[in-house]
């Protein structure tokens, strides 16, 4: 029966069955394509996972200090690394089903009730506050290259960026299944470790000629401390805040019993977190070298200089928001 499953490609999910699984799992824009390769598990995740976050690690570095911070996005690095495993060996556990979804994943490991009421809130409210973010961060970005670039529009409203960001999203919106944006996910990695590279480059630069004598945490008080350091943890956590995802981009790669989909979708995200590891871990350490404690929460803010070269960043951002904020709304 499992070998009759594979051969007809009938893509049933725990909560379907027969004719109206297979037509439901047709129609659902996760499921509706199943032609994706290994190495578009490569860049979906690094389009998830290298956001703008990466740019608050120079400061969470001078809240936790050289060693603490150091521990934090290594030890964070590898905690991720082993869950990302686990749910890509859950996705297929048993036989003849794939658990698209995190809901379906709850639902067999707490029971149909409670699994799904257990599981979808969390996730909603994760992706939600996550889009919210993006929103935001995608108007900040967009609004500060057009200041750069074009200094008559200082002073310009942060809403109507965040409405340009919208109305891109409404357009991109339209594509029918996952797979469809495979393009917009590819320039949206491309631009998350370009932006990184910069900030990295020029944070080196910057603390070859000059970068401060002492490297104390950024607070002189202990309830300062104290508070800064769950501050780092936060901020590394958020960082890493791309599991959401994992199920449906594994869902879009095609399976047969000889091999399957946790083979090539293992294979990206070995990739993908390679690519994770250097750019985290160079931005972080550069940029915490050349500013220390005088860091701001976001790197490309400290970096005021060459102009052009930080404009361009910032758009960067922008575009690679916009495909990531694609990538975590097909979970939705």
């Amino acid at each position: 029966m499992v070998q009759i499953y594979f051969q007809e490609n009938i893509e049933i999910g725990s909560g379907g069955g027969g004719e109206s699984g297979r037509d439901l799992n047709k129609w659902l824009p996760i499921t509706a394509s199943r032609k994706a390769k290994w190495w578009y598990s490569a860049f979906h995740n690094v389009t998830a996972m290298v956001g703008a976050g990466v740019l608050g690690l120079p400061y969470a570095m001078s809240q936790l200090g050289w060693a603490m911070g150091t521990f934090t996005i290594i030890a964070s690095w590898i905690i991720t690394f082993y869950s990302l495993w686990q749910l890509v060996e859950l996705h297929e556990v048993v036989p003849g089903k794939r658990f698209d979804r995190y809901p379906e994943l709850g639902e067999h490991a707490f029971g149909p009730k409670l699994g799904y009421w257990l599981v979808m809130p969390q996730q909603m409210l994760v992706q939600v506050a996550s889009d919210i973010v993006y929103m935001v961060t995608g108007g900040k970005s967009l609004m500060k290259f057009v200041e750069l670039v074009a200094p008559s529009f200082h002073g310009t409203r942060l809403t109507y960026f965040i409405l340009i960001f919208a109305a891109v999203q409404f357009f991109l919106s339209q594509t029918p299944n996952f797979n469809s944006l495979k393009g917009v996910s590819l320039l949206a990695a491309v631009m998350s470790v370009s932006y990184s590279m910069v900030a990295f480059v020029t944070s080196t630069i910057r603390g070859v000629h000059h970068h401060p004598q002492s490297y104390e945490l950024r607070s002189h008080t202990t309830p300062g401390r104290v508070f800064d350091f769950f501050n780092g943890l936060g901020t590394v956590a958020i960082s890493f805040a791309a599991h959401s995802v994992v199920l449906e981009i594994q869902a879009t790669i095609p399976s047969s019993p000889e091999v399957p989909s946790k083979k090539p979708m293992w294979k990206g995200v070995v990739v993908a977190y390679v690519i994770v590891a250097f750019c985290y871990l160079s931005v972080a350490l550069a940029g915490y070298w050349a500013f220390g404690p005088f860091v701001e929460d976001d790197i490309l803010i400290s970096l005021r200089k060459p102009v052009w070269l930080i404009a361009l960043a910032n758009l960067m951002v922008f575009i690679h928001v916009v495909g990531s904020y694609q990538v975590k709304l097909y979970s939705l």
